[in-house]
């Protein structure tokens, strides 16, 4: 049950649906979801039939479900919109990126990439000018020591000197910026093997695996992996002459380049501007195994997926598109970022194409937040794929079809869209059943843990 106390309205509509007799069943349905704070409502039907003697071998409608309404859950990957479905693709995403550390037979990805060169870089953002923060010696410039949660860590020194135009282009651009990065990378490996750029995808390839950050300041950086292959990707070995050292320099040495940059014109009051990365760079070897370095396969994987679930909602800005600026007084914003977001507004004019205001909720940026080269590992579909395989699988027994070849059952449906959602005693009851899902599957981590440990030990 929820920590507060609940308004009458919600209570009262709490009990209406705890009461129901066909409560159980709504409950079931929302456990398949995991809990989901926005299920999607369909209506209709399906039918299995034998395709040699018409016959009915089973029959679903939703008349029979509550409200007439089967609910699905909705796949947001954004923590902040629903944890449960948040919590799925933060998992997808954990597989994903360890499985081009690790591999991942199952889907192609031999073991021994683990022998390939692999380095965590961190590329992070200019400075747009002095923000409060908490450096090695303790004390900001302002002269104070913020506690770690301070409310002003990140904000401008100086409003009306810090840059928020040029922060927000630089979001909006980041995603070029990338991409300048990774042409850049190929040149600075080919030079170094001798090669010509043409020549280099016969002797060696780049795989990636990315993720965006917002800083507290607003301002954009991407964490990736990147790993070198043989030239038929992951399954053949790099040369020799391929170390990890010859990577964590090409990566420098790409990042710093003047070809990695990306430039607006001037338009009115505002400057010419060219964009590159930030003096801030971060290269790490990963590590296989333990060794006492952090930088290990498994968190690697655990921080890529913590940040594919999150937007810019940490600097405290909306997550979703803005209508007007009043709704930032609504949903109290903080000032450094509702500066940001009028920058977005005040640009959008001069800059149509970049098309800031309708991602002034993401603070100028537009891109993925998590993307991956081709060859680095599975897909996002192919995880979700399995998923639903396995489900179908499921029922497939549940209702004794597993005799009948698949070929031989006819499969006809009529699904129709209902809306989404939850009524206010729905929300907390499903967060209720979104929370003891949770508690399980910690309780079942902390145990699979104990029991590996004491396996080690013994």
């Amino acid at each position: 049950m929820p920590d507060t106390l609940l308004d009458p309205t919600t209570l009262g509509d709490l009990l209406r649906v705890a009461s129901a007799s066909d409560y159980a069943r709504w409950e079931d349905q929302i456990r398949r979801t995991g809990g989901c704070a926005n299920p999607i409502h369909l209506t209709g039907w399906t039918i299995h039939k034998d395709k040699s003697t018409g016959e009915t071998l089973h029959h679903y409608s939703t008349a029979d479900e509550p409200g007439g309404r089967l609910r699905l859950a909705c796949g947001n990957r954004r923590a902040s919109r629903c944890p449960s479905c948040a919590w799925t693709y933060a998992g997808d995403t954990y597989h994903l990126i360890r499985a081009g550390l690790a591999g991942d037979d199952r889907r192609d990805i031999p073991g021994t990439v683990r022998d390939h060169p692999r380095v965590f870089a961190t590329l992070t953002a200019p400075s747009f000018g002095p923000v409060h923060n908490r450096p090695d010696s303790g004390t900001c410039r302002c002269g104070t020591r913020h506690t770690p949660n301070a409310r002003e860590l990140g904000t401008a020194l100086d409003p009306t000197t810090y840059d928020y135009a040029g922060a927000v282009l630089f979001n909006n651009l980041a995603g070029q910026l990338w991409q300048r990065f990774t042409t850049r990378l190929r040149r600075e490996l080919a030079t170094r093997a001798g090669l010509s750029r043409r020549e280099l995808p016969e002797r060696l390839r780049v795989s990636y695996g990315k993720v965006a950050e917002f800083q507290k300041r607003g301002a954009l950086h991407f964490h990736a992996v990147v790993r070198l292959d043989g030239p038929d990707g992951p399954g053949t070995a790099p040369p020799a002459w391929a170390t990890v050292d010859l990577l964590a320099d090409a990566i420098r040495a790409a990042a710093a380049h003047s070809y990695t940059s990306v430039s607006v014109p001037a338009a009115e009051d505002q400057p010419a501007r060219t964009f590159r990365w930030g003096t801030q760079l971060d290269v790490r070897p990963v590590m296989a195994f333990g060794d006492g370095s952090e930088i290990t396969e498994q968190a690697v994987a655990s921080y890529v997926a913590k940040y594919a679930t999150k937007a810019a909602e940490n600097t405290g800005t909306l997550d979703r598109r803005i209508g007007e600026l009043a709704e930032l007084d609504r949903h109290d914003v903080p000032q450094h970022t509702r500066r940001l977001v009028e920058a977005c507004k005040l640009l959008d004019p001069l800059y149509p194409e970049r098309r800031l205001w309708a991602w002034a909720h993401m603070l100028g940026f537009r891109g993925h937040f998590s993307s991956k080269s081709r060859n680095y590992s599975t897909t996002l579909g192919a995880l979700r794929q399995a998923r639903a395989d396995y489900r179908a699988a499921q029922d497939h027994t549940a209702l004794a079809l597993d005799d009948r070849e698949p070929d031989t059952v006819l499969v006809l449906t009529d699904w129709q869209y209902a809306g989404h959602g939850h009524t206010p005693g729905e929300s907390v009851l499903a967060a209720t059943i979104a929370r003891n899902l949770q508690l399980n599957r910690e309780t079942a981590r902390e145990a699979l843990r104990d029991q590996l440990t004491d396996e080690r030990e013994y």
